[in-house]
């Protein structure tokens, strides 16, 4: 079986893993291990953009105080400060690479999106992410000292206690290469997770298939903290069409003037909110999901065919040309929208330099936890934070003295077969999903969180029997992690006796004071 060495191995391609690389590459020999390919995270999914304070009118102070009101009171004050301040600079690092940011005149043209006080918004049409994730692909392909390792899948975290040595620190990784269907031996001092969130634990979602929650699993398998992981965040607007799978309605959409209206025409909004369309996403997910379980109503509408169709094929090219295959014309008709799992706000404990409590480990974006989106995420601060903490991780990588580390032994299967029933993998996968979705999902109830932790218990005992006794396939690996998660998001829930921002159960409508975050720890064990 293969072994390689490094000197850091980065857990996954999108906007965060492939910034560290970049920030790493001239001084380190780094491998980027992703589970499918390079562009196949969630990243190349954002729509909306990159929040930064760039216009005379707006200011750090401003951004700030959005970020916390969104947050819901739980956003750390110096991590929300540190991000918001490096914004600028990470606009300008993208630009300086060659992301070809949509302009106005001479300037970046900025929109605005619910939340904000202030058009702040850099973006690249209603496509940012896809254009950010190809120009850094392009950038890392061509740069020397970044080995790429496609369709290889984290099977587990290397730790010095889980080899019986001294001392407590991440060592490598062991990796599925789909090609071999072997287990590959990572080696490394400093390992970067930048894997992602775990949207695939609910039925419903606007992320891409990889996201199944590998790292936040991983890194609580190897003794890391994790924080707030009942905040999963619902984003209003997924598009509702059997033939649209995981497809976005932007933000920005109702950021330049979409209305949200019932299926006879009645605007909803005002009446749940004085921001109405503007409020915070968990303010318009619950209300969306009000008034559909009200009414029984499959979908809302959104419309925003009072622009022109020349404003929304410059501002919104990619929504109108996706939604005219499916034969709805956004420029005379409103879209059908439905609320879908979108963003996992919490994750594995980090400090500023993107450090977990294993020492050698670090986690950066989605997979994280800074303390940064508290109670829930403001928009366009996810794609913001992957960059940010990415240099700061790099940053501290770079300064921090060279480790030795001892060989570390291949993976051993010699004593499982293959498996003889796969429709079991499957079977539980649907299962997961799906009572995730009725029992954890927009409104919780104690008796919910109930019947999903007890679930969530007889699906564990399988899946243990199964990894303990038959080869791993990328599937069993993702159901193994998604269960994992699931556990931690339900306790987390459990443990949260009030509603606070992304978090509404109907057993303790009215906020608790004070704020504070639900953090997780692992058993000494692990």
């Amino acid at each position: 079986m293969a072994s390689h060495d490094f000197d850091v191995l980065i857990v996954g391609s999108g906007l965060a893993g492939l910034s560290a690389a970049l920030h790493l590459a001239p001084t380190h020999r780094v491998a980027v291990i992703t589970k499918r390919e390079l562009q196949d995270g969630s990243s190349g999914w954002a729509q909306g953009g990159i929040a930064a304070v760039l216009a005379d009118d707006d200011s750090f102070a401003a951004h700030i105080q959005d970020t916390q009101v969104a947050g819901a009171g739980l956003c750390d004050l110096a991590t929300t400060r540190f991000v918001v301040e490096n914004a600028p600079e990470a606009i300008g690092w993208l630009r300086g690479l060659g992301v070809p940011f949509t302009l106005e005149g001479e300037e970046l043209h900025l929109t605005r999106e619910g939340g904000h006080s202030a058009r702040r918004i850099a973006h690249v049409t209603d496509a940012t992410g896809a254009a950010v994730q190809k120009t850094l692909m392009d950038v890392v392909r061509a740069t020397p000292g970044i080995t790429v390792f496609e369709h290889h899948t984290l099977v587990d975290l290397i730790t010095s206690r889980k080899l019986g040595l001294a001392g407590q620190r991440c060592l490598g990784l062991y990796a599925l290469d789909a090609a071999s269907d072997e287990v590959v031996t990572f080696r490394a001092p400093q390992t970067i997770l930048a894997t992602g969130g775990a949207g695939k634990v609910y039925l419903y979602t606007t992320n891409p298939d990889t996201a199944t929650g590998d790292g936040i699993a991983a890194a609580w398998r190897a003794g890391c903290r994790v924080g707030n992981m009942e905040f999963i965040q619902f984003h209003p607007t997924g598009l509702y069409h059997p033939r649209a799978k995981s497809f976005l309605i932007s933000e920005a959409v109702r950021g330049e003037g979409g209305k949200l209206l019932l299926p006879d025409g009645t605007r909803f909004m005002p009446e749940h909110d004085a921001r109405a369309e503007l409020a915070p996403r968990d303010v318009v997910a619950r209300a969306i999901d009000f008034e559909m379980k009200k009414r029984g109503l499959d979908c809302v509408h959104l419309d925003i065919s009072h622009q022109s169709p020349e404003f929304l094929r410059e501002h919104f090219p990619n929504i109108l040309a996706y939604c005219a295959e499916l034969g709805i014309d956004i420029t005379k008709e409103p879209i059908p929208v439905v609320p879908t799992a979108h963003f996992t706000c919490g994750g594995v404990l980090t400090d500023l330099s993107g450090r977990t409590d294993l020492p050698g480990l670090y986690a950066v974006g989605e997979v994280a936890c800074t303390g940064l989106h508290g109670a829930n995420r403001l928009a366009s601060n996810s794609l913001l934070e992957c960059m940010v903490f990415a240099r700061a991780a790099a940053q501290h990588i770079a300064a921090a003295p060279r480790t030795q580390i001892p060989a570390l032994p291949r993976w051993d299967d010699s004593r499982v077969t293959d498996a003889d029933e796969s429709v079991v993998i499957s079977h539980n996968w649907d299962e997961l999903r799906r009572f995730m979705w009725d029992y954890v999902g927009i409104v919780r109830t104690n008796k919910r969180l109930e019947r999903a932790a007890h679930r969530i218990a007889m699906l564990t005992a399988e899946i243990h029997e199964f990894y303990s006794h038959f080869h791993i396939t990328r599937d069993l690996l993702e159901l193994r992690n998604l269960v994992q998660v699931a556990d931690l998001i339900v306790r987390s829930a459990q443990m949260r006796r009030e509603s606070r921002g992304l978090h509404y159960s109907r057993d303790y409508p009215d906020l608790a004071a004070p704020a504070a975050p639900t953090i997780l720890v692992p058993p000494v064990n692990h």
